[in-house]
């Protein structure tokens, strides 16, 4: 939890950077292009630049998206790689400890390890005494009840991945609009009195784009990670009846 908070505190202070960011006056732009006229911006004043010219309007609930994301991937990437453990070694060590020290032990060994793989055996070893049948559905059911908390988040993910490039398509239509109503107060076509609605309606389409895109690299990197760790899940509960049946425990 205190993880998730600094997390969003920080990303909120980014979107209240670029939020607060003002186009620069007449004057200053003018001062700054003879200053600098060999500068060349660089890529945090490019976004900033591109953040106003896009509309604030349109362009922060593609930020929020991101930031929201990004917190999400954040959390999962941490959890889900903190509760990897190597399998086979845990599964030698629980055989060992099972068949040296006893049954006790390799309920503490299961409570001590880390990760989904542990838990399911500790709920299997703890329903020995009622059968090999009733091993395997706790295991079952145990599982199903990691795999939830695994894919815990990932639908928020799977919002943000669809409704980002909708939001930067609605700035579109809004500044195509904006640029055909102008046309028609002014009863010209001229570039320079389009232009404005024109480049609302580019980039906030391309920000909603790559913030999709983003976000969805993200999400493919978790749900493979997971699909791992559920393999990794099949494959323990498949060698712990072994171990049940080989040894006579239930």
């Amino acid at each position: 939890m205190k993880f998730k908070l600094l997390t969003l505190f920080l990303l909120f202070l980014v979107s209240m950077q670029l939020c607060s960011a003002q186009t620069p006056s007449t004057s200053q732009t003018t001062v700054t292009s003879i200053e600098n006229t060999d500068d060349a911006p660089s890529s945090h004043q490019m976004i900033k630049e591109k953040f106003i010219e896009g509309d604030p309007i349109w362009m922060t609930p593609v930020l929020i998206c991101l930031l929201l994301g990004l917190t999400i991937v954040i959390e999962r990437i941490m959890t889900l790689y903190a509760a990897n453990i190597q399998v086979e070694t845990f599964y030698n060590d629980f055989e060992k400890t099972l068949q040296t020290q006893g049954l006790d032990a390799a309920k503490t060994l299961c409570q001590t390890t880390k990760g989904p793989v542990a838990k399911i055996y500790y709920e299997g070893i703890d329903r020995l005494p009622e059968g090999v049948e009733k091993v395997e559905a706790a295991m079952q059911a145990h599982g199903s009840v990691q795999m939830g908390q695994m894919e815990k988040g990932l639908v928020w993910i799977s919002l943000f991945i669809a409704l980002s490039p909708m939001l930067g398509f609605l700035g579109t239509v809004v500044g195509m609009i904006q640029a055909f109503d102008t046309i028609a107060s002014v009863g010209d076509i001229s570039p320079t009195i389009v232009a404005d609605g024109i480049k609302v309606a580019l980039l906030t389409t391309v920000a909603g784009l790559i913030v999709a895109i983003i976000l969805q690299v993200f999400y493919n990197l978790i749900v493979s990670k997971i699909d791992s760790i559920a393999n990794d899940m099949e494959q323990a509960s498949i060698k712990l009846i072994d171990i049940v049946v080989k040894n006579k425990l239930a």
